[in-house]
């Protein structure tokens, strides 16, 4: 059998070789020896070598500080262009069929259409297709952006050697610029020198548009038509916008003191300008194309004297964004400047309705074929991003809502709001929510807390409702907490129904989230208010914190069958947004697989799913892979809303609700309840020190002085996937199923595992974090940093992890993990022997440290070099 990973290899091996010249031009033959001994020192040791694994150490342990970066950028670049020829494979020429599954969209169609939904249903719930993917900056995106943008370049290069028709000089001439491409990136700093701001998170997001989406929209789209037209006979419309985009870049402020109202209409600012830029780009090539003199009565009687109609129509749009970038930068730059209405581009009509004009002008004279080019991408590239690129979401801890009316109740004397029953919160808010007179004073000075949550409510009302997306209550739990909200917008002014999105993250939210929608929904106001749509986020990071991945799995799931069943009950359609991360430990894994998991009815042809820190990169990075992304979850919500997936069975209910309550058990009794977890935690990884790097704008600890409780999700799974036991995504999964086995269940477990999309999932994703771990690498951390007495802990984890893995085994009847996905398995194996020197290295930087006052300006970058190449390695870390 041919080895269908041979030309991934191959560019591994081609690029490895060149970083190599680069290290070798710039450090010397004897550095690039050391190296090259290291790594396969690092495959003997994988193979069981111990004499292999003691020289590995040997060499590391005696690496001179003026070694220990160079060594570490080393292999943390080997694993990114790893990565680059990993993804490049997924979308090359000689992609397999392992790998390369047919087109998602193309196989659902022939489902569908082969009897069991007729065309018409297909063809109207793809035209109400609502995806809205949600970009968000979290700290778990390590690389700097001028690098991501030189891996780029890298694929573009890859992308051009298969090309078979190169003649020999042009092969040169593409090695050259891969060559040059590679030792830029090799002498480019890694880690950036200073914390990003918000705003600088909201500029990475744009660049993902600029660079990728904006062409890989229109690419999609096109593509989904062709599909569609050959089978139905119909062509999509041309503002049809399955997929949407919105961000949380720049609005999430819960637990974020840098996101303020004025960083906020600044990222609103910068969304739009980009926006403006592109389409001038667009308008201008399009002013080039449609030369054509002949246009229909429509178009004519704009100018009936006109020789070039459509040119016409198209100077003056192209004049109007001009207008507009100058507005933006002027307000960028903290200036008021008045304009005219008309001479801007003010909302989304202004650009589409002229473009309308010169389509259907175009087509009615017979030029169809020209009307559906580059006319036909501006349009949909409207429909999905409109003027303003990104909807923004606010988001907010209820607590800060709680704080404003407290503070102005007290104020007013009428009491301490924060001291009253549910009940009578209620009652307050609608009654002051019905009232027309304004409740806020004039003269009131609040708190600086407290008027900055009201500066935001007021910018929110000073937007245009296009601009916005929802606004999210992180920790809601009552009623009360989304008619807060609704009550501060109403007295910021605020003149259009903005979603209030309640957050439901803990393992009790989620419980009581259907009985406190339910609680609003029969409130006459309320229902009222939502115009028959109700949208809930629930939470998968903080749930799977609070109560482990398997309980927290089940309560998503119960949580949106009874969200579901209120929703229906009172009339409202229902918007679940999922709030998944990048590791399985916080909801993520592949979404296509996830989507056809969820409950039956919970995906009614819409859906919200935030899309966050480096899994950006990893799925709409590059155009080809963005389509690849985009038909994945249009196929996925289209097949979710006309095929959805059984009700489970009586019986795996019941057995799926004994998993999740020994699964709780399982974990809260190491997390909470064990008294050396704590100090365990902060010994054996990185915790303290990731804190330190200057990865996101958002403080690693929702309070400076508290402890695991208080720690954000992404740093507590990303210390765990630094020293390799990836604690969080399987601990309480494993002795939850052991359990099960030792009750007899195991038959019902296979049944569920075969016929269930949801548990079935749920084993694949702990298939996959299971083969990730490393036992033996997390026994090296604990031997060189946790004190002895911590030890027993260490070993009662390990052998937890090695229980559920046999579980695993028995249940799949598999001999080896991902079996059955050996792209994964591959994808595992071939970035491991660069992984562990690199873990080696950090434990031995990481006993310097903690015992040095001031340790040196090399080994401090040493460090943040091997956490940053770790994460690289282990891709989705957060």
């Amino acid at each position: 059998m041919a080895d269908v990973y041979a030309p991934l290899r191959a560019n591994v091996g081609m690029m490895g070789q060149i970083l190599g010249d680069t290290m070798r031009e710039h450090l010397g033959e004897a550095f690039l020896d050391k190296v090259e001994q290291i790594r396969q020192l690092a495959k003997q040791s994988r193979r069981g070598d111990e004499s292999a694994r003691e020289q590995m150490l040997a060499l590391l342990t005696a690496l001179p500080d003026e070694e220990l970066a160079p060594f570490a950028k080393a292999f943390n670049q080997f694993l990114n262009l790893a990565n680059i020829a990993e993804q490049f494979h997924t979308i090359s020429r000689n992609c397999d069929e392992l790998v390369c599954v047919p087109d998602p969209v193309e196989q659902l169609l022939g489902r569908i259409l082969g009897g069991k939904v007729d065309a018409d249903a297909m063809l109207e719930t793809l035209q109400t297709l609502d995806i809205d993917l949600v970009l968000t900056a979290h700290p778990t995106e390590i690389s700097r952006r001028t690098l991501i943008q030189k891996y780029s370049a890298v694929v573009d290069c890859l992308q051009e050697m298969e090309n078979p028709l190169l003649t020999e000089q042009e092969h040169k001439s593409v090695m050259l610029r891969l060559r040059q491409l590679i030792a830029q990136i090799w002498h480019t700093n890694e880690i950036r020198a200073e914390r990003p701001t918000p705003v600088d998170e909201a500029r990475w997001g744009l660049s993902t548009i600029e660079t990728s989406l904006w062409q890989a929209i229109p690419d999609f789209l096109r593509q989904l038509n062709d599909k569609v037209e050959e089978r139905t006979g119909v062509q999509l419309a041309t503002d049809i916008a399955p997929v949407r985009f919105s961000s949380w870049m720049g609005g999430d402020r819960d637990g974020n003191p840098f996101v303020t109202a004025k960083v906020t209409a600044e990222v609103l600012d910068r969304n739009r300008h980009a926006a403006a830029r592109l389409y001038l780009k667009d308008i201008v090539e399009l002013v080039n194309e449609l030369s054509m003199e002949q246009a229909n009565a429509e178009l004519m009687a704009l100018n009936p004297d006109s020789r070039e109609p459509y040119r016409d129509v198209l100077r003056g749009l192209r004049q109007k964004l001009r207008n507009t970038i100058d507005y933006l930068n002027a307000r960028i730059e903290g200036h008021q400047p008045e304009v005219s209405r008309d001479s801007i581009i003010w909302e989304d009509a202004d650009i589409r309705e002229p473009l309308q004009l010169l389509y259907r002008s175009l087509c009615d004279c017979g030029m169809r074929l020209i009307a559906n080019g580059l006319l036909l991408d501006i349009l949909r590239r409207l429909a999905c991003f409109g003027i303003h690129m990104l909807r923004l979401d606010i988001r907010q801890d209820a607590g800060r809502h709680c704080d404003v009316i407290a503070e102005l109740t007290r104020y007013l004397g009428m009491g301490d709001y924060a001291h009253w029953e549910e009940h009578e919160k209620q009652a307050f808010l609608l009654r002051e929510l019905a009232n027309r007179r304004p409740l806020i004073p004039v003269s009131w000075q609040p708190s600086d807390e407290v008027a900055e949550v009201l500066k935001t409510c007021r910018l929110v009302a000073s937007q245009p409702q296009q601009a916005l997306g929802s606004y999210v209550i992180s920790m809601a739990s009552h009623p009360s907490d989304v008619l807060a909200v609704l009550l501060l917008l109403k007295e910021s002014g605020c003149s259009y129904p903005i979603r209030v999105v309640p957050l439901f993250e803990t393992l009790d939210d989620l419980n009581q989230a259907a009985s406190c929608i339910q609680a609003l929904l029969d409130i006459d106001w309320y229902r009222g208010y939502t115009k028959g749509m109700q949208e809930v986020m629930i939470g998968y990071s903080d749930s799977a914190k609070d109560a482990g991945v398997m309980a927290a799995a089940w309560a998503q799931y119960c949580a949106q069958e009874q969200l579901v069943k209120v929703c229906r009950k009172a009339g409202v359609k229902l918007n679940l947004f999922h709030g998944r991360g990048g590791t399985i430990g916080r909801g993520g894994g592949p979404a296509h697989q996830a989507i056809l998991s969820q409950p039956p009815g919970s995906v009614d042809g819409r859906i919200r799913v935030t899309e966050q820190g480096e899994m950006i990169r990893f799925k709409f990075g590059l155009p080809k892979l963005a389509v690849q992304s985009l038909a994945l979850y249009t196929s996925a919500v289209l097949e979710a809303t006309l095929l959805p997936p059984p009700e489970p069975k009586q019986a795996w209910r019941e057995c799926m609700q004994r998993l999740a309550e020994d699964s709780v058990l399982a974990y809260r009794g190491i997390v909470r309840e064990e008294p050396q977890f704590v100090p365990y935690f902060r010994s054996a990884t990185p915790e303290v020190e990731l804190g330190k790097l200057p990865l996101g704008s958002r403080p690693a600890k929702r309070r400076v002085d508290g402890g695991i409780e208080s720690l954000r999700a992404i740093p507590w799974i990303f210390a765990w996937s630094q020293n390799r036991l990836m604690l969080p995504a399987w601990l309480g999964a494993g002795e939850a199923l052991k359990a099960a086995a030792d009750r007899g269940d195991m038959p019902l477990l296979k049944e569920m595992e075969r016929d269930w999309p949801f548990f079935n999932t749920r084993i694949s994703m702990l298939e996959m974090v299971y083969s990730k771990a490393e036992p033996n690498l997390a026994s090296y951390y604990e031997q060189c940093l946790v004190p002895s007495e911590l030890h027993g802990l260490g070993k009662k984890l390990r052998q937890r992890l090695a229980l559920g893995i046999e579980a695993v085994l028995e249940l799949t009847g598999s001999d080896s993990l991902m079996a059955h996905t050996p792209w994964n398995r591959e994808s595992v194996r071939l970035r491991n022997p660069y992984i562990d020197p690199l873990n080696f290295l950090q434990t031995e930087l990481l006993a310097r440290t903690r015992k040095e006052e001031t340790p040196s300006a090399p080994v401090q970058l040493a460090l943040m070099l091997t956490i940053a190449g770790v994460a690289a390695g282990m891709r989705n870390t957060g």
